[in-house]
């Protein structure tokens, strides 16, 4: 005989088979949150505290890539110097990284 009799298998309960098909879901989300969300979070919190412990004189680099010394700062707006004499206003939530100090010698 060349076909074999097929023969049923024995089934689990049928509750068991629900958690078995949810658990890959549930380890994507686990993975997705320590992978992406967590490490965003984490950089999200320390340009928060980064933008707050701005002062006068500090030097930074804009999101745009814009280098200068702060001159002013307000609330929303910090004024920087990025040439003598010349000032531009960016977002406080702009500035994307603050230098060591005397990096920007030529001001």
């Amino acid at each position: 005989m060349l076909i074999s009799s097929a023969f049923a298998q024995a089934t689990g309960t049928p509750a068991d088979a629900g958690w078995t098909g949810l658990l890959p879901i549930v380890l994507m989300f686990v993975l997705l949150y320590f992978l992406m969300i967590r490490p965003q979070m984490k950089r999200t919190k320390e340009h928060r505290s980064m933008t707050e412990s701005l002062q006068k004189g500090d030097e930074v680099i804009t999101a745009g890539g814009v280098l200068g010394r702060i001159t002013k700062i307000s609330d929303p707006y910090v004024s920087l110097e990025i040439a003598p004499n010349t000032e531009v206003q960016v977002q406080k939530s702009a500035v994307q990284t603050l230098l060591p100090k005397g990096t920007l010698k030529s001001l």
